[in-house]
C-alpha cells in the first residue's frame, strides 16, 4: 500500500535511505532534513507486517520543475513493482500540482526511461540542484545520469 509519509515514518525512512546511501546509490539524508521534507515523501507499506519497504520523494525545485529522488526499495522486495508504483505516485502528484517537468539523477536510467525520461546534460538542470550534490562524496565527479521528463 502506498501513502504519503507521516512524521512517525521518518526514522524508518532514514534507515532505508541510510542503507542505500552507504552503498552510494542515493544521497544521505539527515533526520533533520527528512523531518523538514516529510511532505515530499511517499512510502510503500507491506500490509502484512505494517513495515515500510520502499520510499520515494517528489521535491519541488521551481514553479515548473520537480525532482524525483530517494527512490529506494528494500532488497528483499525489489522486482515486485514497488519502485514503479512509488515513482508513479510522485509523478501523479506533480501533475496534480500543475508541474509538468521532472528530473532525476540516477544510476538506473533504464528504469526511468520506461516513464519517458530522457538523458540530458547535467548543465541543463537548474543550478539549485547542486546544493544537494555537494553533500555527495562523489562531488564534483558525479557519475549519475541526469534525466528529464516533460509531460
Amino acid at each position: 500500500m502506498i501513502r504519503k509519509a507521516k512524521v512517525t515514518d521518518v526514522k524508518d525512512i532514514h534507515k532505508i535511505l541510510t542503507f542505500f546511501s552507504q552503498r552510494g546509490d542515493v544521497l544521505p539524508r539527515s533526520l533533520s532534513e527528512l523531518y523538514d521534507t516529510v511532505r515530499d515523501y511517499y512510502v510503500f507499506l507491506d500490509e502484512e507486517t505494517d513495515t515500510i519497504v520502499g520510499t520515494c520523494a517528489m521535491h519541488i525545485n521551481w514553479e515548473d520543475m520537480a525532482e524525483i529522488r530517494s527512490l529506494t526499495v528494500r532488497e528483499d522486495y525489489q522486482g515486485s513493482g514497488i519502485g514503479t508504483k512509488l515513482a508513479e505516485a510522485c509523478l501523479s502528484e506533480a501533475i496534480t500540482l500543475g508541474i509538468y517537468k521532472a528530473f532525476v539523477l540516477t544510476y538506473r536510467p533504464g528504469f526511468f526511461e520506461r516513464f519517458g525520461f530522457r538523458a540530458v546534460d547535467k548543465s541543463t538542470l537548474p543550478h539549485k540542484i547542486w546544493s544537494d550534490c555537494i553533500k555527495c562524496f562523489k562531488f564534483p565527479d558525479c557519475d549519475e545520469v541526469a534525466m528529464i521528463l516533460e509531460f
